[in-house]
C-alpha cells in the first residue's frame, strides 16, 4: 500500500514537471515570437510618402546581411545590406492611387535604429483624389501570425485610416471625397485588433508567463495570488503608459537582460525561502515595472503614435488584452499550483523542482541577451 502511495505521488509530481517543461521546451525558441511591422502613409501636398518598418531579422531571411558568413553583422554589412532591402521592399509594396499602379520615385531610403528595425521609405509622385489602395506582399512571405500595423494621414496629420494587415488580408482601401476620407475604418476594429495583440503577445511572451509561474508557484489559495495577480498589473500598466507615452523610455538593451534576471531571482528567492516569502507582492510590484517596459517595446515597434486619440486607444486595448491573456493562463495554472501546494509529501519537490527550471531558463535568456 505504501508503495503505491509513492508511486502516485511521483506520478503527480512528474506530470507537474513535464507540464512545465513542455512550458520550457516552447520558451526556448524566443521569448517573444518576431512578428511586428508598420507602415505609415502620409498624403502631402504634392506626393505620397510611405515609411515601412521592419525588424532586422525579418528582412534578413530575405536580403542575407552576413556576406562573409563569420555569425556576425557588422556596420558594414548592414550598411551595404540598405539597396537589396530597398529592392524588396519596393517590390512587395502596391500601391494604387485613382485606379492607377504606382512606381516610386527612385530607390527607397533605408536607416536602421537602436531597436534593430530597418526603416525604409518610399515616395510616390501622385496624390490620391478618390481612392488608395495599398497591399503588402511581403507579408506572404513571412511567418503565419505576423501583424502589420498601417495608417494613412493626410497633409495636418490627421488619420484618414488604419487597420492592422496580416497574411490573409494584405490590403487597406480608404475612399476620398475631395480629398477626404469618405469614411473612417478606424475605432471599434482599432480597439479589437491591439486587445487581440496584447492577448497574443502575453501568450507567446514565455519570459513573463514564466515570471508570472515563478511568482504564483508559492500560493496556496486565491487571495495570496489575487494580490500578487494585482500588483503585476497596476506596475505593468503603469510602465507601459509612460513609455507608450514617451515620458520614460528605457532601451531594449538594458530591459530584455533585466528581465530575465528578475526570473531568476524570483526562482532563487523560492528555492532558497520556501514557499513564504514575505513581501511577494512588493517585489512583484517592483519587477512588474521593468516587465512594463517589455511589454511597451511592442508597441514602440509598430511606432504607434497615430489616430485623434494618438496611443490612448492602442495602449489601453493592447494593456486589456495583455489583462485578459494572463487572467486566462492563471485561471488554467492556478487549480494545479494549489492542489500541488496542498499535497505536503510533494508541494516542496514541486516548487524547489520547477523553480529550478524556471531559474535556468532565465539564465538562458540572460546569455543570449547580454552575450549572443
Amino acid at each position: 500500500m505504501s508503495r503505491t502511495r509513492e508511486a502516485l505521488k511521483s506520478l503527480s509530481l512528474g506530470k507537474c514537471l513535464f507540464l512545465v517543461c513542455l512550458l520550457l521546451q516552447s520558451g526556448w525558441v524566443a521569448a517573444h515570437a518576431p512578428g511586428l511591422s508598420s507602415i505609415d502613409v502620409s498624403i502631402k501636398a504634392d506626393h505620397l510618402l510611405a515609411r515601412v518598418t521592419f525588424a532586422v531579422q525579418d528582412i534578413e531571411a530575405f536580403a542575407p546581411m552576413d556576406s562573409d558568413l563569420d555569425a556576425e553583422v557588422s556596420d558594414a554589412e548592414r550598411e551595404a545590406a540598405k539597396p537589396t532591402i530597398a529592392k524588396l521592399l519596393a517590390e512587395q509594396l502596391r500601391v494604387n492611387v485613382d485606379g492607377n499602379d504606382l512606381q516610386t520615385a527612385g530607390p527607397g531610403a533605408v536607416n536602421y535604429d537602436e531597436q534593430n528595425n530597418a526603416h525604409i521609405e518610399f515616395n510616390f509622385q501622385t496624390v490620391p483624389q478618390k481612392q488608395l489602395v495599398l497591399q503588402s506582399k511581403f507579408l506572404t512571405l513571412l511567418q503565419d501570425g505576423h501583424q502589420q500595423y498601417v495608417t494613412i494621414k493626410d497633409v495636418s496629420g490627421k488619420t484618414l485610416a488604419e487597420k492592422m494587415l496580416n497574411k490573409a488580408d494584405q490590403k487597406i482601401q480608404l475612399a476620398l471625397v475631395a480629398g477626404e476620407a469618405a469614411e473612417n475604418p478606424a475605432g471599434a476594429s482599432r480597439f479589437l485588433d491591439f486587445m487581440k495583440l496584447g492577448i497574443e503577445h502575453i501568450l507567446t511572451g514565455y519570459d513573463h508567463l514564466l515570471f508570472l509561474f515563478a511568482l504564483l508557484a508559492v500560493t496556496h489559495s486565491f487571495w495570496p495570488a489575487i494580490k500578487i495577480v494585482t500588483f503585476f498589473t497596476i506596475a505593468h500598466s503603469i510602465t507601459l503608459a509612460f513609455a507608450g507615452l514617451n515620458i520614460v523610455e528605457l532601451p531594449s538593451s538594458f530591459v530584455e537582460p533585466v528581465i530575465a534576471l528578475t526570473i531568476i531571482y524570483v526562482a532563487l528567492e523560492n528555492i532558497i525561502r520556501g514557499d513564504h516569502p514575505k513581501g511577494r507582492q512588493w517585489l512583484t510590484f517592483g519587477f512588474g515595472l521593468i516587465h512594463g517596459f517589455g511589454f511597451a517595446s511592442v508597441l514602440r515597434e509598430m511606432e504607434i503614435s497615430s489616430s485623434d486619440t494618438g496611443i490612448l486607444v492602442p495602449l489601453l486595448s493592447f494593456n486589456l488584452g495583455i489583462e485578459t491573456g494572463q487572467i486566462a493562463v492563471a485561471s488554467v495554472v492556478l487549480p494545479l499550483i494549489w492542489w500541488l501546494n496542498n499535497k505536503p509529501v510533494i508541494a516542496e519537490k514541486f516548487l524547489k523542482g520547477c523553480s529550478g527550471m524556471v531559474a535556468l531558463m532565465g539564465a538562458y535568456w540572460l546569455i543570449e541577451r547580454t552575450l549572443l
